[in-house]
C-alpha cells in the first residue's frame, strides 16, 4: 500500500473555541496528529472555501453542532519539527453553541464541556489556553 506524499506547503486550517453556558467544548483526537490530546473541533480549509464556511463544515462533520462564529481568537503554527505530521497554520475562532448535542465522528473519541478553570492537567494541544482566553473576550 502506498501513502500520498506529504504536502510541500503549509496547510491552512481552522478551529473553533465553542462556548456554551460558560464552558468550552474540547474533543480528544483519536488519531495523529495529536492523538490523545484534547483540542477544538476543526480541520483543513478546502480550496475556494472561506474560513468561516470551513469552520461551520468541520464542526458539523466532527460534532454535529450548530454554531455562531463571533470572531477570530488567534492563530497557531504547527511545524513538522514540533511533532506534527505536517506544517499547518490554524486560524482559531470564538464561537457560541446554538443547537444540537455533540455526536463525534471517527476523528475523535471523547468530548468535554469544561469551564476554562476546570482544564487542570488535561492533556491539551499547544496554545489552547491562550486561544480560550482570547475567545472568552469575544463571547
Amino acid at each position: 500500500m502506498s501513502f500520498p506524499a506529504p504536502p510541500t506547503r503549509p496547510q491552512l486550517a481552522v478551529s473553533g473555541a465553542i462556548f456554551r453556558d460558560g464552558k468550552v467544548l474540547l474533543v480528544r483526537r483519536a488519531r495523529s496528529p495529536g492523538k490523545g490530546f484534547y483540542s477544538f473541533p476543526g480541520g483543513r480549509v478546502e480550496f475556494g472555501e472561506s474560513l468561516q464556511s470551513a469552520l461551520h463544515r468541520e464542526v458539523d462533520e466532527e460534532t454535529g453542532l450548530r454554531i455562531e462564529i463571533l470572531g477570530l481568537a488567534g492563530w497557531r503554527e504547527v511545524l513538522p519539527a514540533t511533532g506534527g505530521d505536517g506544517h499547518y497554520v490554524i486560524m482559531s475562532f470564538a464561537a457560541r453553541w446554538t443547537a444540537a448535542e455533540p455526536v463525534l465522528n471517527d476523528e475523535h473519541d471523547d468530548f468535554k464541556w469544561l469551564a476554562p478553570h476546570e482544564l487542570g492537567d488535561l492533556k491539551v494541544t499547544g496554545g489552547l489556553m491562550e486561544v480560550i482566553e482570547a475567545a472568552r473576550k469575544l463571547v
